[in-house]
């Protein structure tokens, strides 16, 4: 596939373009990657864009550790390829086990005895599958959330479920190129499950 948005060189950008790149070069990133480099296009959204990211990837109330697994939950569903290879490795870093890395990208549920989750991350994952394949999420796993995380978690995790699906629509519109990872591609999945399943 063609990248459809490649990267624009610094000194070829616009005076806005330029402003909005080097908030995010000068920000937790450090350089202009991933979904950024289609964004550019859009100085003004994207600089929004990454203000909200930087919130939830770097000090969401739920932790890195949930936060990195809500974010794979999403890639799955939007079979989105960067934000796999830039977030894997972020997950296992942050305590996310291998085997459950592996289900999600599988596209099953982790599960015991090869995949077990932790409490707390068999909620944020059953939030997240909900949220994205139903479209809403039940009565029962709100409260168990709400009880866990409070309302300012529960709204941060539905802010990430958010946010890392626009990223993904948009790297999957623009075709983004993954960068290399120690993360394998995800896989595709069968016809029968298609790119809802996480």
């Amino acid at each position: 596939m063609e990248d459809r948005l490649g990267a624009i060189a610094f000194a070829d950008m616009s005076a806005a373009q330029q402003v909005a790149a080097q908030a995010v070069i000068d920000g937790p990133r450090g350089a202009l990657y991933g979904p950024f480099v289609p964004l550019i296009r859009s100085p003004e959204l994207m600089a929004a864009a990454q203000r909200m990211g930087e919130y939830l990837r770097y000090r969401s109330a739920i932790g890195t550790r949930l936060t990195e697994l809500a974010i794979l939950v999403t890639a799955r569903h939007w079979s989105q390829q960067v934000e796999w290879a830039i977030h894997a490795p972020i997950a296992r870093e942050y305590g996310v086990a291998e085997a459950v890395i592996a289900a999600i990208a599988a596209g099953e549920r982790p599960a015991a005895p090869w995949a077990a989750l932790l409490p707390d991350e068999a909620l944020v994952y059953e939030f997240c599958v909900q949220l994205q394949r139903q479209q809403r999420v039940d009565d029962a796993t709100y409260a168990a959330a709400l009880a866990a995380f409070g309302e300012h978690g529960v709204v941060d995790l539905m802010g990430i479920n958010g946010y890392y699906t626009f990223l993904a629509m948009v790297m999957n519109a623009a075709q983004t190129a993954a960068p290399d990872s120690p993360a394998p591609p995800l896989p595709a999945l069968p016809a029968s499950q298609g790119s809802g399943q996480a």
